[in-house]
């Protein structure tokens, strides 16, 4: 990265020995003067460019580069202004064979021994490698919004497809923030209703005699306040999808309800004697067992027959935890694009810490994580320092009380996680690596919690 630097002249780099070293480098450099005409243009910037050396200098920069900010946020033409540098922005430059090709960009004013801004100097690496690397993992390992490598996600992946052809009701079943919702929609979006709405609503959320209508509604003078009809979730959701969250909650009364619209494909709004057909798919998530509910008259058995013709079991975070990096990249440009930043990675101390973390509040709870430290990082790179500092604590506490054989074990478990994530968690690639069993390794990765 070339920051704030200073020449003793405004001439292009113009000896051998400097020509030589920025000739030899990977990233595309060129320099320009203070009218942005181009005054030196190395090998790398003719390769990324596939524009000559000699065609190019004594052009206005953005007759070459012909990026997609160079009208409205010209980097190089930033930096000359205000003389601040501009680092990692991410831009398209069009070729002349019409290939457009992202860059990375990096812009700093040029200044002489007095100070005095006498040009600008722009780095710019080819990042077509990465995008495509990146585009193949998305495809590789996305369905829908949802990105997972884990084998019983991917088992799961499978089945969503008959799932949703058909039109029987689906019980989803998994801890808090393990993503229920976005399985729910992926349901939806492969049906026949996709074009319809999508309505959720979270049962825990409201007390039971808001939570009755605001399912099914009521009508005009059903009680004090109500001035006019309101219709209920079930009949926003007419030919789409309703989706049913903490299923447990629902009273008894509710549960009643429920079961008449399942059963009878009819509802009846508050304060109506006439019911109202209904043409909606019911898809109910729950994070406890609602068989266990069952044991304790908590919940109607025949309600749960009729909620649970397809089950999915989620697992947990830490029971996927080979998906952890994945979902940190797509947190990461998520948050990227929501907040304006570029940051490129986490460093590898942060992945370990986050590898060996718990994640009570599972996938929520990472996200949450990644949302923290990308409002604290303003570099490139997420360090150790922006992590939650209950993080930290947790990591500094745990070196604390190290017995005479953990020392070993942590060495042991960080070359595992090494060799998994350089592999791309192929398991048994790692094992030929470590020379060990698959079965041995599995036992050690269950050991070290990277199951």
């Amino acid at each position: 990265m070339m920051t704030k630097t200073k020449i003793a002249h405004s001439e292009p780099p113009n000896s051998i020995h400097t020509r030589a070293i920025l000739d030899s480098i990977v990233e595309g450099v060129f320099t320009v003067n203070k009218e942005l005409i181009i005054t030196y243009f190395n090998n790398a910037a003719e390769k990324i460019t596939g524009i000559e050396r000699e065609k190019a200098i004594g052009k206005f920069c953005f007759e070459v580069l012909r990026t997609n900010i160079c009208e409205k946020q010209c980097p190089i033409r930033d930096s000359l202004i205000d003389g601040k540098d501009s680092i990692n922005l991410q831009v398209n430059i069009l070729r002349p064979d019409g290939k457009q090709l992202p860059v990375s960009v990096n812009a700093s004013a040029l200044r002489n021994e007095d100070g005095e801004v006498i040009g600008g100097v722009e780095t710019f690496r080819d990042l077509s490698t990465i995008e495509a690397l990146r585009k193949e993992i998305r495809q590789s390992y996305t369905f829908e919004d949802i990105v997972s490598k884990n084998h019983k996600i991917m088992q799961i992946f499978s089945l969503l497809p008959n799932i949703a052809e058909s039109e029987s009701t689906v019980l989803i079943q998994g801890p808090s923030g393990s993503g229920k919702e976005l399985f729910a929609r992926a349901i939806h979006n492969l049906s026949f209703r996709k074009n319809k709405p999508f309505v959720a609503i979270n049962c825990g959320a409201l007390p039971d005699n808001l939570l009755e209508s605001e399912l099914f509604g009521y009508v005009k003078g059903a009680f004090t306040d109500a001035k006019k009809n309101k219709p209920g979730r079930f009949a926003l959701a007419k030919g789409g999808t309703i989706f049913l969250d903490e299923v447990e909650s629902l009273s008894p009364a509710t549960q009643v309800k429920l079961l008449r619209v399942l059963q009878e494909k009819e509802f009846e709004p508050l304060g109506s004697v006439a019911p109202i057909k209904s043409d909606v798919r019911v898809i109910s998530a729950t994070k406890i067992s609602l068989s266990d509910l069952i044991k304790e008259n908590k919940f109607r058995d025949d309600l749960y027959f009729r909620l649970n013709i397809m089950k999915i079991e989620l697992p947990s975070l830490k029971e996927r935890r080979d998906d952890i990096p994945l979902l940190i990249n797509r947190f990461i440009e998520k948050f990227n694009h929501k907040m304006g930043k570029n940051i490129l990675s986490i460093s590898n101390e942060v992945l370990n810490v986050l590898m060996k973390h718990n994640f009570p509040g599972n996938i929520r709870e990472l996200e949450n994580i990644i949302e923290h430290t990308m409002v604290m990082c303003q570099n490139e790179q997420i360090q150790l320092e922006h992590l939650p500092p209950e993080l930290n604590n947790a990591e500094e506490n745990t070196g604390n009380n190290i017995s005479p054989q953990e020392p070993l074990q942590k060495t042991e478990c960080h070359t595992i996680m090494e060799v998994l994530q350089k592999h791309d968690w192929n398991k048994a690639k790692v094992a030929d690596e470590l020379k060990l069993h698959r079965s041995t390794l599995w036992r050690k990765m269950k050991k070290y919690g990277l199951v």
